[in-house]
């Protein structure tokens, strides 16, 4: 942990971390440490120093919490439900809002955002991913991100493939798996799908639900409310799971289900032309930028983008999935009018700029998406950028977290061979009644 006192950064032993106390000058900030990645550091770093300028006399605390994805969301609840322990500002998924929301460890900020003048500059989707079931405001959203498949050209040009690549159907993709496969041999992996508990909510969101949003079924309908079960769309998405894997198309189960593959895929496999195809987000290429661990000045001469298919290619003829992240205030922090404060100058049109430049992040905000510096930082930005509007959003409700370890589950199931499609649905069904009870669910259809 570190702790900055008028920007000067001191690091404190474990047992300073506590929140305990009654200094209304002191803060903590949460969040995830991405691996060995240090952009958010940095960029809450240079916020402390302007903050503190003017404020010499606060002392604020970063707890970067390292670790895979569904076990920071455990550390960071732990955390907040004490006292002792909560922290004053805290980076929540907007994925996971709702869950935190109802266990009551966040509070309600909607007086403050709507007293905000920044607050009409942030896009209606990020507003109500925000936004609870009782009305009520309890994040600032700082960015949001779209999906699509990653592909190394050289890989396909050594395979023959003709480029652009554009698949339009399931069947086109596997085939080009098939081709890539045949033609480059044990050396190259064709592609990656995030599958299995390991992978937590990569493998839900930028895995399973790529493939469901792209067949004629949802996880939940708006209209009845209720969350599906037993759809064929799931069933379809599955199978082309078990197929991928089946056929030796993806990384080896052990490497699949390595938490920290994406990693490896970053820093080694892309730039190494180990890999020829990567279902992922928007933000990746940040690992390849200049003083990145997997720095690779040549990615965007290399790496090409299409869009994910729909499984028939019914309109609008590609799948996105969008979510992102935002600043929460706990409710158990007795800080959190100095917790606004301070946010608000994280969240000035400068510093979020740069951190979408630095951190490949799509904007929330229209001031921030006006930006020249904005619009050129990446050669990637516009394609990623102009799939907002057809992008799908995850059910904004308290059960998604778990019903997101049931698909985890059901992947694992047919990515290892343990059961069939027909086994991991029912059992995703049964996992699903267990969760939002009879009356929360309805056969599709």
């Amino acid at each position: 942990m570190l702790r900055f006192v008028g920007g000067t950064a001191i690091a404190l032993p474990l047992a300073a971390c506590g929140a305990g106390g009654g200094n209304e000058n002191r803060l903590r900030i949460a969040y995830q440490q991405f691996g060995s990645g240090q952009v958010m550091e940095d960029y809450l770093t240079r916020v402390i120093e302007q903050f503190t300028t003017e404020r010499p006399e606060v002392v604020v605390e970063l707890v970067p919490i390292v670790a895979a994805e569904h076990d920071y969301f455990t550390k960071n609840e732990l955390m907040m439900s004490s006292a002792r322990t909560a922290p004053d500002l805290v980076y929540e998924d907007t994925f996971i809002l709702q869950a935190d929301v109802e266990a009551g460890y966040l509070r309600p900020i909607t007086e403050l955002v709507e007293a905000w003048p920044t607050w009409e500059a942030v896009f209606e989707p990020g507003r109500t991913a925000v936004t609870a079931d009782d009305g009520e405001i309890y994040a600032v959203p700082t960015h949001t991100d779209t999906r699509a498949l990653w592909y190394h050209s050289g890989l396909f040009e050594e395979a023959g493939i003709e480029l652009p690549w554009a698949p339009t159907t399931w069947e086109e993709l596997l085939e080009t798996f098939r081709t890539l496969q045949s033609e480059l041999g044990e050396d190259v992996i064709p592609f990656n799908i995030f599958s299995g508990k390991a992978q937590g909510e990569k493998a839900s969101m930028q895995g399973f639900e790529m493939l469901l949003y792209g067949t004629q079924d949802t996880l939940y309908d708006e209209e009845s409310q209720l969350w599906q079960l037993g759809s064929q769309g799931f069933a379809d998405s599955l199978d082309f799971i078990r197929t991928v894997f089946e056929e030796g198309l993806t990384p080896n189960l052990g490497d699949a289900l390595d938490p920290n593959v994406g990693e490896t895929i970053y820093n080694s496999w892309l730039p190494e032309g180990r890999l020829a195809v990567n279902l992922d987000g928007s933000w990746i290429s940040q690992n390849w930028i200049e003083g990145a661990p997997g720095e690779w000045p040549e990615w965007s001469d290399v790496m090409q983008l299409a869009t994910m298919p729909t499984q028939d290619g019914a309109d609008p003829g590609f799948v996105t999935l969008s979510g992102g992240w935002s600043w929460a205030l706990p409710a158990l922090s007795s800080r959190s009018e100095l917790a606004w404060e301070f946010l608000q100058q994280m969240l000035t049109v400068e510093n979020m700029t740069e951190l979408a430049v630095t951190d490949n992040q799509i904007a929330i905000r229209e001031d921030i998406a006006a930006q020249e510096d904005y619009l050129g930082y990446s050669p990637t930005v516009e394609f990623f950028t102009e799939l907002v509007p057809d992008a799908t959003y995850r059910p904004a409700y308290a059960p998604y977290p778990q019903v997101s370890a049931a698909i985890q589950t059901a992947m694992e199931t047919v990515m290892t061979g343990q059961g069939s499609v027909e086994e991991a649905q029912a059992a995703y069904d049964e996992d699903v009644i267990g969760i939002v009870g009879e009356d929360g669910a309805e056969q599709a259809g």
